[in-house]
């Protein structure tokens, strides 16, 4: 709860220090203080040291799980605000009521993580996604800006509609918006109750860009800041798959056998059509989105299994996904030309910056020694523990070895081809920071249980 209100009120004082404050540079260390309070109250109310109480009529329901989540989360966002500062700045005007919304929308990661009510789900989701309608279309000079705000309102507003509809579904065959109250399951299953569930998952996969409810990503991705790309594509998008995990674990996990097989087809038509797209792109950034959409289809392994192995794999490739991506798209956002070409003779102009996407790139291909590998291993192991669709895991390997041809080809631009790659200045803090980024990667690739061991305390 501690979170919540606290990245809510300094969402309030990142405004009004927009207002007194006429200094750009002072907003990233307004922000940078706001996310290192975040990170310690969370870690205070983990260990029952400090916490806000606040009467909730357990609408909210706080574990180890979502805090462990929540502390991943505001980590990667704060290693976020020290590598985007610049592209910030570079935006437009209103720096201050940029970082403001990305405070709300933590807001809402807070609510979505911990609720217990379908309404609270609503919330929170709402929260998250309403402040990055703003947030994409934040250049107004640029054309594809403005295109990528309007498409990603449009399709926000459509999935909205849909969600609401299920849970008025299951309310009516219910009585109940309490989740753990549902008893789903136990009797026999009414057609209300059906197409509740499929509504709901439907607008979830609708968020987590699962296919094939993902033909927004491409444009919104591709037309949006790269600052706030980069923010959408992992912090967004693994908040929303907790979510949507809580919600199917928590609400219908009795019925799981009865879904299963749907999120099955789900997650193949999601590694298929993300990794398949993306090996024909020739812009790295709307690789990076297609990638994006892959990588979803692998995090749709933790609804699949819903088992420990699941769970524990879901919080690990929350943090080897978000560093690896927030990394690669730092990189991408200092670079002139965003195409493969444009990569071209980067390791002998830059040779920190093309060893340090190196190790973002083979994270995110999930090569052993990075946090990728172990992450996708224990999703996969998620899926064979749950005895069923072992088709699923053997696909999920071989989608794996075709995002290795599309990674790989821009660490062959960066080595083996010949150029001359422009970059934009960049700063010892960007650089120092890249390095632990890339640091965090390789120590989780290599002691994985750092981050789970806590995470039943």
């Amino acid at each position: 709860m501690s979170s919540i209100i606290l990245s809510a009120l300094w969402g309030v004082v990142m405004m009004f220090s927009g207002i007194f404050l006429k200094k750009k540079s002072l907003a990233k260390y307004i922000a940078v203080l706001g996310m290192v309070a975040l990170l310690t109250v969370n870690f205070l109310e983990y260990y029952n040291i400090w916490y806000i109480y606040a009467d909730i009529g357990q609408m909210l329901k706080f574990t180890s799980f979502g805090q462990i989540f929540n502390a991943t989360a505001f980590a990667c966002t704060l290693l976020f605000f020290l590598l985007n500062a610049r592209e910030f700045e570079a935006i437009g005007p209103d720096v201050y009521d940029y970082y403001a919304l990305i405070f709300f929308v933590l807001c809402g990661v807070g609510i979505a993580v911990s609720f217990n009510t379908l309404l609270m789900l609503f919330l929170g989701i709402e929260i998250i996604t309403i402040p990055l309608y703003i947030l994409a279309g934040s250049d107004k000079r640029n054309l594809k800006s403005n295109e990528a705000s309007l498409k990603y309102f449009l399709m926000g507003v459509f999935s909205t509609g849909i969600m609401l509809m299920g849970i008025a579904f299951l309310y009516g065959a219910t009585g109940t918006f309490y989740i753990e109250s549902m008893n789903l399951g136990i009797a026999a299953l009414q057609p209300m109750m059906v197409i509740g569930i499929v509504l709901l998952m439907v607008a979830m996969s609708f968020k987590v860009s699962a296919a094939p409810f993902h033909f927004w990503v491409p444009d919104v991705y591709d037309g949006a800041p790269t600052a706030v790309t980069s923010f959408m594509a992992t912090i967004v998008k693994v908040a929303s798959f907790v979510a949507f995990l809580h919600l199917f674990d928590n609400a219908f996990g009795k019925m799981h056998a009865q879904w299963q097989l749907l999120i099955a087809l789900l997650t193949a038509a999601t590694l298929f059509i993300g990794n398949i797209t993306a090996v024909f792109q020739q812009s790295v950034k709307r690789m990076l989105a297609y990638s994006s959409v892959a990588h979803a289809g692998f995090m749709m392994f933790a609804l699949f299994g819903l088992n420990t192995f699941a769970r524990e794999g879901l919080i690990l490739y929350t943090a080897a996904y978000s560093l690896a991506t927030i990394g690669s798209f730092a990189v991408l956002a200092k670079m002139k030309d965003f195409s493969l070409e444009g990569f071209n003779g980067l390791g002998k102009t830059q040779p920190l910056l093309a060893l340090t996407n190196t190790i973002f790139l083979l994270s995110l291909t999930g090569i052993p020694l990075t946090a990728g590998f172990f992450a996708k291993y224990y999703m996969l192991m998620g899926a064979v523990k749950s005895g069923n669709h072992l088709w699923l895991v053997i696909f999920a390997v071989l989608m794996a070895a075709v995002s290795a041809y599309y990674y790989f080809r821009v660490i062959q631009s960066m080595y083996f081809k010949e150029g001359n790659a422009q970059i934009t200045p960049v700063s010892p803090v960007f650089r120092i920071t890249l390095c632990i980024t890339a640091a965090l990667i390789i120590l989780l690739g290599m002691f994985p249980h750092l981050l789970l061991k806590g995470l039943y305390y």
